[in-house]
């Protein structure tokens, strides 16, 4: 396919080296000063992946899709409020998007995991939940895409509780779920969730080596698109990771003798 990326940051450059790769020569996009760029910068795009900034999503989207593009794999945290706006102008255009806060398909497990993991121990009750996520120095966005969902699941489970970000005054509110930030260094990324109870503690912890796990996963999301035609609207992450293990687990079962 003919690939542009849209962010020449830390998580672009490592899906570049990832495309190219496997064979491909992406178009990779800086960012531009008027915090969009123009349709031409996607002429002739079969898919566009987009990690810029939060700012630029709703545009890059829109201008992409004026040049023709019809598939969209958006990794950009942080944009929520444009999801409405982004979704409208996908269907408009009768084309498909993959959209994750994270594209490691380890942290998209975890997600499910911890949702299941927090809905369980949250019946039994006495578990107290909390979040604690590392990253390089200079991302901005905090908590990350991954803890904010991460946090919203956790709450899903526990409608009795609310997010409170790192130095909060957690003591001052027993119903909180705190999410610690850190930021040092040039850490890719840590989660760890946490179920504390007076008489033991229920960790769960992902921690990404390099960015060639969220490569290789915006590049599974890429593949997803391109095998078949898809709805038009956004798709998450979580789907795509469901329907390739169903299929992997299918191959399995099909190919042990009977």
């Amino acid at each position: 396919m003919n690939t542009v990326i849209c962010g020449d940051g830390p998580m672009g450059r490592a899906l570049a080296d990832e495309l190219r790769d496997a064979g491909h020569a992406p178009r990779l996009l800086g960012r531009p000063p008027s915090d969009r760029h123009p349709p031409h910068a996607f002429a002739g795009a079969d898919l566009v992946h987009e990690f810029s900034t939060a700012s630029a999503v709703v545009a890059n989207v829109s201008a992409a899709l004026d040049a023709g593009c019809r598939r969209l794999v958006i990794g950009t945290t942080g944009w929520t409020d444009g999801h409405e706006t982004v979704e409208r102008l996908l269907v408009g255009h009768a084309a498909a998007a993959v959209v994750a806060p994270t594209f490691s398909p380890g942290a998209t497990i975890l997600l499910g995991v911890a949702g299941q993991l927090a809905g369980a121990l949250g019946r039994l009750g006495g578990y107290d939940p909390y979040i604690v996520e590392w990253h390089r120095a200079g991302k901005r966005d905090r908590p990350s895409g991954t803890a904010a969902e991460l946090a919203r699941r956790l709450i899903a489970a526990h409608p009795e509780k609310r997010l409170v970000g790192s130095g909060g005054g957690r003591s001052a509110d027993p119903d909180a779920i705190e999410v610690l930030s850190l930021r040092a260094g040039s850490a890719p990324g840590t989660h760890l969730v946490g179920f504390d109870a007076p008489g033991e503690t229920f960790e769960l912890r992902l921690t990404a080596r390099d960015r060639r796990c969220y490569a290789s996963g915006a590049r599974l999301a890429a593949d997803w698109l391109a095998a078949e035609p898809r709805g038009p609207g956004i798709h998450h992450f979580e789907k795509v990771i469901g329907e390739l293990i169903a299929a992997r687990l299918d191959t399995a079962a099909n190919a042990t003798p009977a």
